[in-house]
């Protein structure tokens, strides 16, 4: 896993073996990068990135200069790498060891990007009660975007607020937002 851009571009991080987890690979992660870059102005949003795994994505926005990320995963093991990465490269990722539905239930943050990375065996319903609970509790800004990582063999297009979907590889994105009543 790499850092593709920002002050740490190209530096290479090796995530311990026993971690639960499925990085974004670095194609894809460069791909959905290019898609940001067009919108935001990265030293200027605030994130949340739900199942952080590895903090992949994280760091990625913080290496580009976004000082308000948050990292959220439920694995005690994937937030004590997180903080570990964060303070060797002294970014200031706010983590939270919870479970993601508990965390968005109860939270009152609100971001510019949600970026969400389930396990890729989630059943469907799962995978859209993200969608429902950040559209319904007003997570991300009028302007924001909730991006959820997914395969390509899961379809999350028939939500009211899925925009559109950018595929690499196997990997798919989902973007869903805000939607005038003429868009409905």
């Amino acid at each position: 896993m790499r850092i593709i851009s920002g002050k740490h571009k190209g530096r290479r991080l090796q995530a311990p073996k026993n971690l639960p987890v499925r990085p974004t690979t670095d194609m894809a992660k460069e791909g959905l990068f290019n898609v940001l870059n067009n919108h935001f102005y990265f030293d200027a949003i605030t994130v949340i990135d739900l199942f952080a795994g590895t903090g992949n994505i994280s760091y990625e926005f913080a290496s580009r200069g976004s000082k308000n990320v948050v990292a959220v995963d439920e694995n005690y093991n994937c937030i004590k790498y997180i903080n570990s990465i964060s303070k060797e490269l002294n970014f200031d990722i706010n983590s939270f060891k919870s479970d993601v539905y508990s965390f968005l239930e109860k939270t009152s943050l609100q971001a510019d990007i949600i970026f969400a990375d389930p396990p890729y065996h989630f059943e469907t319903e799962k995978f859209l009660q993200i969608v429902d609970i950040v559209f319904e509790k007003e997570l991300i800004t009028e302007e924001g975007l909730l991006i959820i990582e997914h395969s390509k063999n899961t379809d999350l297009s028939q939500h009211k607020n899925h925009s559109y979907e950018k595929r690499y590889g196997g990997n798919v994105f989902s973007f869903f937002e805000y939607k005038n009543e003429e868009e409905l």
